[in-house]
């Protein structure tokens, strides 16, 4: 099977959130997923773009780009931005952890990408921005008799 592959930048506002979940989920069809595993996607999605805006750009604007490979029924999907960056990954990534206590934030969106997708990198540097890569097997429908 050949590579697919989609990219979108956009504003870092609050409204793009749904739009960026919306369009992940929507290439990610081709895959002809169960709806459990778009619901996995969707959310692991929402919970990578809302910490770029939240945590990555705070109370100042920037641009998210979402990338988007399909290969072998597996979904890569790469979220980023040139944001404040992540001091310390580790620490950011644990169950509860939140740098923005004021917010109301759970401190469960690294946990929550985590638990709906297969495999979770997160690279960051200080005034640099970080980069989120997701990965989901989509499992194959048995075929009907």
């Amino acid at each position: 099977m050949e590579t697919q592959e989609m990219m979108m930048e956009f504003d870092s506002s609050s409204s793009n959130e749904s739009f960026a979940r919306v369009a992940v989920a929507a290439f990610a069809a081709r895959l002809d997923p169960t709806v459990e595993e778009i619901t996995d996607i969707k959310t692991a999605v929402s919970e990578a773009v809302t910490n770029c805006i939240i945590h990555g750009y705070e109370s100042t604007e920037g641009k998210i780009r979402v990338e988007c490979k399909i290969h072998n029924r597996e979904l890569l999907i790469t979220v980023m931005d040139r944001g404040c960056g992540i001091a310390d990954v580790k620490k950011a990534m644990e169950p509860l952890y939140t740098s923005k206590p004021e917010l109301e934030r759970s401190g469960m969106g690294f946990a929550f990408m985590e638990a709906f997708m297969d495999e979770l990198k997160v690279s960051s540097m200080p005034m640099a921005g970080t980069i989120v890569q997701m990965r989901k097997k989509i499992a194959k429908k048995p075929e009907a008799v």
